[in-house]
């Protein structure tokens, strides 16, 4: 998971630096009436190789994650039951309902960090801290709707201005998904964590 989600933003840098470099022969010169026809196309190829690579990484990667989210909602359904009223196989299908799966994950996110909280010793205070999970869905649902967008606008320019305005757009989307990649690797390496640890004391461990 942590190798796969470091390609994500691996793949991302790269689509940032095909970016600049193709922003910057729009702008040499007045883009396309000066800078030569062959560095343009060798740009705007570099570009989309970058798009592609990072189509194939985030595929993969969103396969693999969504396994592992299956695989922790299994594991918090043991350390906190209460916490739960539907089964595990929400943890898959939750991502695959149109609207629903801006909303649905997260939920489940939730109650699986709060199942997976360590229990306070007796007379603390049983405090929940959910930033990691807030941060990596806020994270996430606000690139992958600008991405779409942004994706959209690339896609359908023809002016110059317009190309350039997009290729910008885009830059900044993927800035935005290695924040994303980023804040996914802490939630991912964090919740493992706590589930090992709280798997490793009473009332779970038979040791």
């Amino acid at each position: 998971m942590s190798a796969l989600l470091t390609a994500v933003a691996l793949s991302d840098l790269f689509a940032v630096y095909a970016g600049v470099r193709f922003s910057m022969l729009l702008d040499e010169d007045d883009g396309f009436a000066f800078a030569l026809q062959q560095e343009l196309d060798d740009a705007d190829a570099l570009y989309r190789m970058a798009g592609q690579f990072q189509g194939t990484t985030y595929l993969v990667c969103g396969i693999v994650f969504i396994v592992w989210f299956h695989s922790v909602r299994r594991v918090a359904g043991v350390l906190g039951p209460d916490r739960f009223r539907s089964g595990p196989g929400w943890a898959i299908g939750a991502w695959f309902i149109p609207l629903a799966n801006f909303w649905m994950p997260y939920r489940i996110a939730v109650n699986i960090w709060g199942a997976s909280t360590r229990l306070p010793a007796d007379g603390e205070p049983y405090k929940v801290s959910m930033w990691p999970v807030n941060l990596w869905w806020g994270l996430f649902a606000t690139t992958t709707l600008f991405s779409w967008y942004v994706g959209r606008r690339y896609e359908n320019a023809e002016a110059l201005d317009e190309i350039r305005d997009a290729v910008l757009q885009v830059m900044v989307a993927d800035a935005l998904d290695v924040a994303a990649a980023a804040a996914a690797l802490y939630f991912a390496v964090r919740l493992t964590a706590m589930q090992r640890l709280k798997a490793s004391e009473p009332p779970y461990s038979t040791a």
